[in-house]
């Protein structure tokens, strides 16, 4: 997500290892360093795996009919959002650094923004709905069938799908005035680096934190009063499993996004760019998240990567 930053643009201490400053403009080095070839194969890398780690995800989820749940089209709709992370952010950050946007107010810089802001809000909104599905199926597990269904479901991921590409529009619309300096310079630039950052990510974590908080304390009382009986016991575990599940991605989400949104106008630009690829990484965690600790994921990757959904129609198999 964009950062702004005050830059001095004669100091050169601070330019990205891929560019060079040439009367006073900041370009992509005609020779770029060994620095710079490593940094750009690792970021490409870095887009491959999370294209492909997604993609198991949303194949998976489409595929096998035991995974049609849903819990897991919401777990679809946060894989499509980081897959497109993967194929739209992740070339545009790294043809368009933070440097060089700091630099240049660039049309594509803005479109990158747009992007990323307006995933990575869709990123926080899903996540948003999945911890609203675990306070059902954990604090209200009677009534979890009739609040959480298809349709509910399906309005849920409508909704984060139009907030965050109304916010991402907003935001880059904010910024091509604030370029022209126009009378809502200010009005812009308030929406920009105040609205935005607690519209995406601020009341959304708050609001996730709380509703973990308040499940976390519902589920110590179930298990200290739980009966061991086998089905009891069994629909408990499975319950808690996916809540700590779900739980683990919110923590590597803040591990991921915090540092950056913490940052000042006086951070080195290093720090700022090291910062921007720490969130965009969230991106290619999540499906091994997933991958470790549900089975049936780990099961449906496996007849994926091994082409054995290939060899025969294995839609209705039961994942372990």
């Amino acid at each position: 997500m964009d950062h702004a930053v005050s830059v001095n643009r004669t100091d050169v201490t601070d330019m990205h290892p891929c560019y060079e400053m040439d009367h006073f403009n900041y370009k992509w080095a005609s020779s770029p360093s060994i620095t710079c070839v490593m940094l750009n194969v690792f970021l490409a890398i870095l887009a491959i795996v999370t294209v492909c780690g997604n993609l198991l995800v949303i194949i998976s989820v489409i595929y096998f009919k035991q995974l049609h749940t849903p819990p897991n089209y919401l777990i679809l709709s946060l894989a499509v959002a980081d897959l497109l992370v993967g194929v739209t952010v992740f070339p545009l950050s790294m043809a368009f650094s933070v440097s060089s946007c700091l630099h240049h107010g660039h049309l594509f810089c803005k479109v990158r923004g747009s992007f990323d802001i307006s995933l990575s809000t869709c990123s926080i909104l899903n996540l948003c709905c999945i911890s609203i599905d675990r306070y059902y199926a954990v604090c209200q597990p009677l009534i979890y069938r009739t609040k959480i269904n298809d349709h509910v479901v399906t309005i849920l991921i409508l909704v984060s799908w139009a907030l965050s590409v109304l916010i991402g529009i907003g935001l880059i619309i904010a910024r091509l005035n604030n370029g022209k300096c126009e009378k809502r310079c200010l009005v812009d630039d308030i929406m920009a680096n105040t609205v935005g950052p607690v519209l995406s990510f601020y009341l959304p974590v708050i609001i996730m934190l709380c509703i973990y908080f308040k499940i976390f304390v519902v589920a110590l009382k179930q298990v200290r009063s739980i009966q061991n009986t086998k089905s009891g016991g069994t629909s408990s575990k499975m319950e808690r499993k996916a809540t700590k599940t779900l739980a683990v991605v919110l923590g590597v989400f803040l591990v991921c996004w915090t540092p950056f949104f913490l940052t000042k106008n006086t951070t080195p630009v290093p720090v700022i760019e090291a910062l921007n690829w720490l969130t965009l990484s969230n991106s290619m965690l999540n499906p091994f998240i997933y991958a470790f600790f549900y089975s049936w994921f780990r099961s449906a990757f496996r007849m994926l990567i091994s082409g054995k959904i290939f060899q025969g129609n294995f839609a209705n198999s039961k994942l372990l």
